[in-house]
């Protein structure tokens, strides 16, 4: 039996990557508009609990293991959520008023674009899914934000339908890390072979 120094630790990548991925695309299936658009108020308790609490989870332990892209990503895509949900929280319970807010949203959401724009730089050293993941989702911030910040709906349903790849990609890549752990080979690939 390994004593607890040695004791090798598992992979949180999976769990923030399922955190993110399921989150992003209930989301996005309500921005792409085959979800109700009062579908959002369902969004805000998982964006709290799985895309957020877990994905914050996982950035610590990341950072127990030594990854500082996956302690960056999950902490910072899990504070994202929470700032989602606690922006449609106080707002839709008349604790802050955005109606002269303007196109702040918007730039915001455009700002997470460019921060993931960076990390996806990072990932052209990581696996192949991860590269996808990070393209969809800065082209998914940008749309979202350019059709928030201008009001062109059609720019952010767009966003939607990209996040909707985003999500997918992110949730295939956690069930592909969890699957390629449990067989000890790869079963579900993550990179171009």
């Amino acid at each position: 039996m390994a004593d607890a120094d040695n004791k090798a630790f598992a992979n949180p990548a999976p769990l923030g990557l399922i955190g993110f991925g399921l989150t992003t695309v209930l989301l996005s299936l309500v921005n792409a508009g085959i979800l109700p658009g009062g579908g959002e108020a369902v969004v805000i308790p998982l964006a709290l609990a799985y895309g957020g609490l877990i994905q914050i989870i996982a950035g610590l332990l990341e950072f127990r293991t030594g990854n500082t892209f996956g302690m960056v990503a999950f902490l910072s895509y899990g504070a994202f959520w929470v700032w989602f949900a606690l922006l449609l929280l106080l707002a839709g319970n008349g604790l802050i008023d955005l109606s002269a807010a303007g196109p702040t949203i918007g730039i915001a959401l455009i700002l997470w674009g460019v921060f993931t724009f960076y990390m996806w730089i990072a990932t052209f050293k990581l696996n192949t899914a991860l590269w996808l993941i990070f393209l969809t989702l800065w082209i998914t911030f940008v749309l979202l934000g350019i059709g928030d910040a201008t009001g062109l709906g059609f720019i952010a349903t767009l966003g939607g339908w990209v996040g909707i790849v985003c999500g997918g990609i992110a949730m295939y890549t956690s069930a592909a890390e969890v699957a390629n752990d449990t067989f000890g080979q790869t079963i579900m690939p993550v990179d171009r072979t």
